[in-house]
């Protein structure tokens, strides 16, 4: 009963802090409470929709995934390569850049799980080796794709919203669903907190950990494809510290450095905090050192409290 009135606590706690960040950017800048702004920000955050689900089931599973942002730029690389360079089709490229992402995740996982090296080491050396793709496979130019990827970046008729939002907000759901609802969610859950007792339970926890870092290759894909579209073009440098983003939406949200415990619908709004902070800054004028500080100390403040959630259960 007191867990289940922290949580709640802590999910009222972060909706009002949203609220009070829209109250504030709303009196100190101009036009920002608008329905304009408010359309702008929705379509701008599924990328990091994608990526900070996949980290927060990672996350969950005592893992962490350092190489989001480079994958996602390798997998938008692929992307543009498949339907610049390739003239394949839309649909062909999508699934190159899921396999690509796929096989990613699989090799990182993998290498973590036989080999005992720290999920924080492999894929680090993941980040530098996805972006070194993502350079060789654009030849270190930016892509134009143009109108047959911008498609999923339209608003839809009567909604103003995008079709990748909506998929955003599925994948929120699912994710959700999967983590509450499913076997797999409560092993993750399990795995995370004492990965020994799920060993003395007779479940084998190495094939659900190598799952999840391949499920984090695939929504890096999805993002990939969002910012593709967002953008009309595959740009190599892109999502350059978005993990760090991705790691902040989802410690905002609830959920645990430690493993063992998060949530995907609160690393959503997890994501809406960080991105109502950084329109928000832009809105009031702040130049970039100065909101690169503030997002930094707020990734500091979540961790804080992080740790001292832990420390008091």
């Amino acid at each position: 009963m007191t867990s289940l009135i922290a949580r709640y606590g802590q999910a009222a706690g972060l909706i009002i802090a949203l609220l009070a960040l829209v109250v504030i950017f709303s009196i100190l800048g101009n036009g920002f409470f608008s329905m304009r702004t408010l359309i702008s920000i929705s379509n701008q955050i599924p990328d990091l929709t994608f990526v900070a689900v996949g980290m927060t089931l990672v996350l969950i599973a005592g893992g962490i995934d350092l190489s989001v942002g480079s994958l996602l730029a390798l997998c938008s690389a692929v992307l543009g390569m498949a339907m610049v360079d390739a003239d394949l089709g839309l649909g062909i490229a999508i699934v190159l850049a899921a396999i690509t992402g796929i096989v990613c995740g699989l090799v990182s996982g993998s290498i973590t799980v036989f080999t005992g090296v720290p999920a924080f080491i492999v894929t680090l050396g993941m980040l530098e080796i996805a972006r070194g793709l993502a350079y060789l496979v654009s030849d270190s130019q930016t892509l134009y794709i143009g109108e047959s990827i911008e498609i999923v970046a339209y608003p839809l008729p009567g909604l103003g919203i995008s079709a990748a939002y909506v998929a955003a907000l599925g994948v929120v759901i699912l994710g959700h669903v999967l983590l509450t609802r499913t076997v797999f969610g409560r092993y993750l859950i399990a795995i995370g907190t004492n990965e020994d007792t799920v060993y003395m339970a007779g479940i084998n926890p190495r094939p659900y950990r190598i799952a999840v870092f391949a499920l984090s290759g695939f929504l890096c894909a999805l993002a990939a494809l969002s910012q593709s579209a967002r953008l009309g073009s595959a740009d190599p440098n892109a999502a350059i510290g978005l993990e760090l983003s991705a790691i902040a939406a989802a410690v905002i949200g609830g959920t645990s450095l430690m493993g063992g415990r998060g949530s995907v619908a609160m690393t959503f709004v997890g994501v809406l905090v960080i991105s109502v902070l950084q329109t928000g800054l832009a809105s009031v004028g702040a130049d970039e050192p100065s909101k690169r500080i503030i997002t930094g100390a707020v990734i500091v403040v979540a961790a804080l409290v992080d740790v001292w959630r832990n420390r008091n259960e």
